[in-house]
């Protein structure tokens, strides 16, 4: 099992999930975060500090969906593993539905 961020967290990016995270799994894209699922040790802890509530355990029906690109993009975006700022317009999207199709961005994040 592991953990994976779900289209909750686009526009979103809180970033509490990386205060809490004791192996550095979570990677930025521009406008939200992946986990590596490789290297996600299932410990949990950052489920409950999303405020999006946009990781779930690939256990759970809805996840299966956001494995393959929380894998893809781990891949390809830079490791964070302090808490940066959420965007200003952040919680105006946090309820937002379908944000993949209008909003998800392949570009990058900072890192740091």
């Amino acid at each position: 099992m592991t953990y994976v961020v779900t289209e909750a967290c686009i526009k979103c990016k809180y970033q509490d999930c990386v205060e809490v995270c004791p192996v550095d799994c979570f990677y930025e894209g521009e406008n939200m975060l992946v986990i590596h699922p490789d290297e996600c040790i299932d410990c949990g802890v950052c489920e409950p500090e999303c405020p999006a509530e946009a990781i779930l355990p690939d256990t759970e029906g809805e996840a299966e969906k956001w494995l393959e690109l929380n894998r893809d993009y781990s891949e390809k975006w830079p490791n964070i593993t302090v808490k940066g700022d959420a965007p200003d317009d952040a919680d105006e999207f946090a309820k937002v539905e379908n944000k993949f199709e209008q909003f998800f961005s392949e570009a990058p994040g900072k890192g740091n």
